[in-house]
């Protein structure tokens, strides 16, 4: 567990990445370490990021019909061995309970780590008509997955809080409309919440969800020539209605099994945001993620100290709707003050001092750049406004140039083999042979996604066949 520092951000993000980004989300209070290794305390700053993407995502969800539920958190054993692939592929993860005080449960009950098979022994209960279809619940919950790998705050824990939706249709063909309506949900939340562009893809077989027919996810790139997957929709097909006899009576009274998807966007969100945006001072929150907008700090001198906070409380009533802080501490010089709120990613800092009092003006300080403007006090409102609007723009922009600058075209395995910590975009058969292939030749590499539009123009670089996609490969979180 990394010793806290009241200073500042000790680690430079160019020269030790792992753990510039640990002291940033911890000095910056998104996380805490608790006593359970890969387990995280979310305090309020980042827990407020989280519920600007909650709200974003339940609005659009309710819109196409989508309810919210809670189904337990505990999963008898039987019905997570259900679907076979599906268990294979979570039983690694598995956290049990087995005792309850000092009596042997008798049958194990695994804690959730998604919630497919409890919900689908309900939907088969509940589902008997086309007239019951489309069913479409989601819940907003945390789930458990034991990683024994390095864990990461908010990109790789064991516990972490997400929304699960299941749906089921008639037809594939709704099924697979839903899928995708889902990934630009999702798609939106990174680029106009976040300000992370994504790429949309298919993932690979060997890629895909447990128990799955097909999963499409979005994706980015990370300065740290890192790519990592953003979110995911699922289109499970009939795998599981067939296992969990879901079925209904079509409008001719014949029995079909139900079409189902599953899709669900994580607290990764908040990692990946600050590992993108953030720098050596600290933190770097967009805009439209960050709760609070604005930090007053006033400049003060004991001959005008009353009237500058009598102006900065009446500032900060104009502020109201930005959620603006006023830190009028005593205690604290204003060169300890800027660096607290730089670190801590507020997008704008009002300086105002007795000069600024003088012109009646105050300082606006831009978080992304640095940049300081005067305005007048009757601009300060609008001023902010625009101001906001440009810094969520130029972090996006920013972010993006750098993945195109990162995003390589190759066309043999030695080509991908010198960019190893690029993101590398070829002509793929999307074969297992060939996807294990480039894992065995390169430590650390695999199939991101398939380009959902993009088709390819050339033969797979590994086996010279017809390439069926164009994929994106590169080493991941």
């Amino acid at each position: 567990m990394p010793k806290e520092s009241k200073e500042g951000i000790t680690y430079k993000k160019e020269e030790n990445f792992s753990e510039w980004y640990s002291e940033v989300v911890q000095k910056a209070e998104l996380i805490d370490y608790s006593q359970v290794s890969g387990c995280y305390v979310i305090r309020p700053r980042a827990y407020q990021i989280w519920e600007k993407i909650q709200n974003y995502v339940d609005k659009k969800i309710k819109s196409k019909g989508v309810e919210n539920c809670y189904f337990p958190l505990l999963i008898p054993e039987k019905l997570l061995k259900k679907e076979s692939a599906h268990v294979k592929g979570f039983s690694p993860e598995v956290a049990w309970v087995t005792e309850a005080g000092s009596s042997k449960l008798s049958e194990r009950l695994a804690i959730r780590p998604t919630s497919e098979t409890i919900m689908y022994d309900s939907y088969s209960k509940w589902i008997r008509s086309y007239k019951d279809l489309p069913l479409k619940l989601n819940q907003w919950c945390s789930v458990i997955r034991w990683e024994f790998k390095h864990p990461m705050p908010f990109l790789r824990s064991r516990e972490f809080l997400w929304q699960e939706g299941h749906t089921a249709f008639e037809n594939k063909e709704e099924a697979d409309k839903e899928v995708l309506e889902m990934l630009n949900v999702y798609a939106e939340v990174y680029e106009k919440i976040l300000a992370v562009p994504v790429f949309k893809g298919k993932k690979s077989e060997e890629e895909k969800f447990a128990g799955a027919e097909y999963t499409t996810s979005i994706e980015t790139f990370l300065p740290t020539g890192k790519a990592i997957q953003a979110a995911t929709s699922h289109h499970l097909g009939q795998n599981f209605s067939k296992v969990f006899e879901i079925k209904f009576l079509d409008k001719e009274g014949k029995s079909e099994f139900v079409y189902q998807n599953s899709w669900g966007i994580t607290t990764r969100t908040i990692g990946i945001m600050a590992m993108m945006h953030s720098d050596n001072k600290g933190l770097v929150i967009p805009p439209n993620a960050a709760y609070n907008k604005v930090v007053i700090i006033p400049i003060l001198f004991e001959k005008d100290k009353e009237k500058v906070i009598k102006k900065t409380k009446e500032i900060k009533e104009e502020l109201s709707s930005f959620n603006a802080i006023l830190d009028d501490r005593d205690d604290v010089s204003v060169g300890r003050k800027f660096n607290e709120w730089e670190l801590k990613g507020i997008p704008i800092r009002v300086e105002m001092g007795p000069k600024d009092l003088e012109k009646k003006q105050a300082v606006l300080v831009r978080r992304d750049t640095n940049e300081k403007i005067s305005v007048k006090y009757q601009q300060i409102k609008k001023e902010i406004k625009l101001l906001l609007d440009k810094i969520q723009e130029n972090l996006f922009n920013k972010a993006k140039s750098n993945i195109e600058k990162n995003t390589i075209g190759v066309k043999s395995l030695e080509d991908l083999k010198r960019s190893t910590n690029k993101l590398a975009k070829l002509s793929w058969c999307n074969t297992k042979e060939c996807e294990n292939h480039i894992k065995s030749e390169i430590e650390g590499i695999k199939s991101i996604n398939l380009s959902l539009k993009e088709k390819p123009k050339e033969k797979c670089i590994i086996c010279n066949k017809k390439a069926t996609s164009v994929a994106y490969f590169a080493k991941s979180y």
